[in-house]
């Protein structure tokens, strides 16, 4: 038997329960696919479930919680396999080929991740997210969900993973735009869709406000001089305005100002992208899913 070429990866913590439903789902893959478990110092006998129930899945634990992103970058390095998969530790797999159908779609070498369809259950059980509009062709998209992608592991670690400074959410959307200035493109699926079934256990003032602090932390890395003011300021209006309609104002301007504070120890690290990358990119986001090959051809004459 051929050795496995894809490793599914789960970073969780403090869900046992929910972890223990993902990871059935994830044996019964076709291709036997590698698992790994990062137990993100959960205190509620998640490795302790996972020895016992699942003894063939590789399981690291921290005793101290080091988050998703940092855990997510040390998986990669811990994989041996040409691609990673990741899901949430609420989501599951709803056939046994979604892995071997999505890899698949790594038919075009300028692919550099897939956005796999997903249904948010608890939320709106009759939409499909991340699917292709067409039956034919390969579609790009702007970014991808972190609860359903896979990525290229060699150009995951080539171009660093996410970023750790980030800590907690929009590293999918910082790395998707680095990926493109490289040359590659995430393409939206067309498999089975997986189930996300979002954990009521959310804590809102802490998504807000790295949600915010990243926006503006986002911008300061990536986008081009000419064009930063001008997010700077629509990030801030925005991320303002949504506060006030979800009634959570507090958080909203806790994270943009510590997004701002944070600036200075990240002066070193600003890398932009050029200033037609970051145009092909917005226009992704909102007119896409966008032909790949028309994709290609633009972002050929850019470089």
């Amino acid at each position: 038997m051929s050795e496995p070429n894809s490793t599914i990866v789960i970073t969780t913590r403090n869900r046992k329960e929910e972890l223990s439903t993902a990871l059935t789902s994830c044996l019964m893959q076709a291709g036997n696919p590698y698992i790994i478990v990062i137990d993100d110092g959960s205190t509620d006998g998640t490795s302790d479930m996972v020895k016992c129930n699942f003894p063939t899945v590789s399981l690291y634990r921290d005793s101290v919680s080091k988050g998703l992103i940092a855990q997510r970058n040390y998986a990669a390095h811990l994989a041996v396999t040409p691609f990673l998969f990741s899901i949430d530790d609420d989501a599951i797999f709803t056939s046994s080929n979604i892995v071997q159908d999505v890899l698949n779609e790594f038919n075009n070498p300028s692919v550099g991740a897939i956005a796999i369809p997903f249904i948010d259950v608890c939320k709106d059980p009759s939409s499909v997210k991340q699917c292709a509009p067409a039956k034919v062709g390969d579609f790009a998209v702007s970014s991808y969900i972190g609860t359903a992608h896979a990525l290229r592991r060699d150009l995951f670690i080539r171009l660093k993973g996410y970023r750790e400074q980030l800590f907690h959410q929009g590293e999918e959307s910082d790395y998707s735009l680095r990926m493109l200035e490289a040359g590659y493109f995430v393409k939206v699926g067309r498999s089975a869709a997986i189930h996300h079934f979002e954990s009521p256990r959310r804590d809102f003032h802490r998504i807000d406000f790295y949600g915010r602090r990243n926006n503006i932390l986002f911008g300061w890395h990536n986008i081009p001089s000419f064009i930063l003011p001008f997010y700077l300021f629509a990030t801030v209006a925005n991320g303002l305005s949504h506060g006030f309609r979800v009634g959570r104002t507090s958080a909203m301007i806790q994270g943009l100002a510590r997004g701002f504070r944070d600036i200075p120890s990240e002066f070193g690290c600003r890398s932009p992208v050029s200033i037609k990358t970051y145009r092909l990119y917005r226009e992704m986001i909102k007119r896409g899913p966008l032909p790949i090959v028309e994709m290609q051809k633009r972002l050929s004459t850019y470089k």
